[in-house]
């Protein structure tokens, strides 16, 4: 690998239903269909000769320049090639509009093609593959459209190029506007062009009309917009569930062995979206992913659940190794996740908490309130069962357990989320219940504090601290006009600080080696502990720092190499789009911040 940069010079589209990602040469490198976590149908982002790929490309020596960007507050995606024959404009667009008093989002990419100078000659190869690349298509001509037979699944690629220059993947003169509209089942059955043009104009509207909605200011407002955009896409819509991004096995850092599937729904990211989606007003998105979470609580039969679920609710998520390169011939490619198998104890209060919405915010319905009365006691009973117990806890450890202070953390902020909902419900005994388990919870907590170091270590008597320790500045366990909570935010950058604004998540050794890479949401924590704690003018330098760490689109990666600012990790990650909302927004609770605009 060079030392330069590494960055995914990429952008994503999509539409509540899917995702694809297209790079800055127009090609979709990775696409999932019919759902996020099934397999790619475009998987050239992982195996450059048996992932497939859809592309309009020219011939790569006559290429001068590329550009990516977005259609002004949408996630429609303008790609811009300029060529030594002249220069072509590429505009994908995922369908999503409002249509019969329903959210309209087929499974269909829609891709527009127009010459802007000269007579630039391009190449549209459009390679399907079923199975993560072991199933080849049984490819058809048809009238207006190639049809490619799946193994039983039918992918479809109307347009008004000859069909025998896509086919053939020969070059032709780009002379006139073409229009490519890829479908996954359903035929298309209107008239092309008429089609492309409208969902994409009422696509570009729907988004614009989705941003304004937004409870925005002025504030970094471009990159909470942008923000805003790539949560909501990794919604999916039908059940409500947020994945933490659509890929899977980019690798946190050259080399780590450390590369997961990550488009599932982790149940402790709920409160870190849900004060998200909260703070930029976005009610809708905030019931549903609410309303996933309860039905996810509601469901499980034993008395755990598992951390991280299919964003339709199943349990099950095996993890294997399927025969793909892997990410810049990394060799590993796995599908599923053996973290819903750990045992994570700091979601039962992470649920909770999120679950609190449901009773304190007044936007909800007050019926549902009562119904879900046993599952707080439910919770609350599982929390009691494992306080003490020793687990994986958010860093997933492998093959350590340990009796985490974020853990502990977690069954407090669980334990007086619980006594507000008491409190709601007029339920005594839940009340003593929780308020309880806080007073047992709090005790734990302090068990970790090391008065020499000034800081809570990540366990008992642990000689190392971790970032999650910041949470107990966010989220209001240490008070942040103390001198305790002074000297531990002092600990932990003396210890995390990894340079360039960088956190490090921990330094020492897990189960796959010390980690080389920063945690990017780790950072944007500590912009918002910073911001908790009145230091303004350090949140503000910080955040400006971090900001650099985007692609030219604005997306962030899961982890940055401290040493080159490189991206690296699945990409874009909901989890670093998130911590950037809710740390300017802590920022701008703090400040009156017109003036600094």
């Amino acid at each position: 690998m060079s030392e330069a940069r590494h960055i995914y010079d990429i952008g994503i589209v999509g539409n509540c239903a899917y995702v694809a990602h297209v790079d800055a040469r127009a090609r979709v490198v990775w696409m999932c269909l019919p759902r996020f976590d099934s397999s790619c149908v475009f998987g050239h982002l992982l195996d450059r000769e048996r992932g497939g790929e859809f592309s309009i490309a020219s011939d790569e020596e006559r290429v001068q320049s590329a550009r990516q960007e977005y259609v002004w507050n949408t996630n429609v995606l303008v790609t811009t090639i300029e060529t030594a024959d002249g220069a072509f404009r590429v505009t994908d667009c995922a369908p999503r509009f409002r249509q019969f008093g329903r959210s309209f989002k087929p499974l269909m990419l829609v891709r527009k093609v127009e010459p802007i100078a000269g007579t630039p000659r391009v190449r549209i190869v459009c390679r399907p593959r079923g199975d993560y690349g072991r199933v080849l298509p049984n490819t058809y001509i048809q009238s207006n459209h190639l049809r490619y037979d799946l193994d039983g699944e039918i992918v479809r690629l109307n347009t008004n190029v000859p069909l025998s220059y896509i086919a053939g993947e020969r070059s032709f003169v780009l002379s006139e506007k073409k229009y490519l509209i890829l479908t996954w089942g359903a035929p298309l059955e209107r008239a092309l062009e008429d089609t492309a043009e409208e969902y994409v104009r009422r696509t570009v509207q729907y988004w614009q009309k989705w941003v304004e909605r937004c409870a925005i200011g002025r504030f970094y407002q471009q990159e909470v917009i942008r923000s805003a955009l790539v949560l909501k896409l990794h919604q999916f819509e039908d059940t409500g569930a947020i994945i933490a991004s659509a890929t899977t096995s980019l690798p946190e850092h050259p080399e780590s062995g450390r590369n997961w599937d990550y488009r599932y729904c982790w149940l402790r990211d709920a409160h870190f979206t849900l004060t998200a989606l909260n703070r930029i007003g976005q009610f809708e998105e905030m019931k549903r992913f609410a309303q996933f979470i309860e039905n996810i609580a509601a469901s499980a039969t034993q008395s755990r659940y598992p951390p991280v679920v299919r964003i339709d609710g199943d349990f099950e998520l095996p993890e294997a190794i399927v025969p793909m390169k892997g990410y810049d011939g990394s060799n590993t490619v796995r599908i599923g996740n053996a973290a819903a198998t750990q045992v994570q104890n700091d979601s039962y209060g992470q649920i909770i908490y999120a679950l609190l919405m449901l009773y304190v915010d007044e936007r909800f319905p007050s019926e549902p309130r009562s119904a879900s009365k046993r599952l707080i006691a439910t919770l609350l009973g599982i929390i009691e069962s494992c306080l003490d117990q020793p687990d994986a806890s958010l860093w997933e450890f492998r093959e350590l357990t340990r009796r985490h202070c974020y853990t502990s953390l977690c069954h407090w902020v669980g334990a007086k989320s619980a006594q507000k909902i008491a409190r709601a419900l007029d339920d005594r005994e839940m009340r003593r219940a929780a308020t309880r388990l806080t007073a047992r919870s709090e005790r734990l907590i302090e068990a970790c504090y090391d008065a020499s170091v000034g800081a809570y270590m990540q366990e008992p008597g642990s000689k190392y601290v971790d970032a999650s320790a910041l949470q107990l500045i966010i989220l209001n366990y240490l008070d942040t006009r103390s001198e305790r909570a002074a000297r531990h935010l002092v600990a932990l950058e003396e210890r995390l600080m990894a340079g360039g604004g960088l956190l490090h998540r921990y330094t020492h050794a897990d189960d796959f080696g010390a980690p080389a890479s920063a945690f990017l949401v780790c950072s944007f924590w500590y912009v918002e502990a910073l911001a908790a704690m009145g230091r303004i003018e350090d949140a503000l330098r910080e955040l400006d720092i971090l900001l650099r760490y985007s692609n030219g689109l604005g997306l962030f990666s899961e982890d940055v190499d401290p040493k080159t600012g490189g991206q690296w990790g699945n990409f874009p990650q909901t989890y670093s789009h998130v911590g950037l909302i809710n740390a300017v927004l802590r920022i701008t609770s703090k400040i009156d911040y017109p003036e600094f605009y």
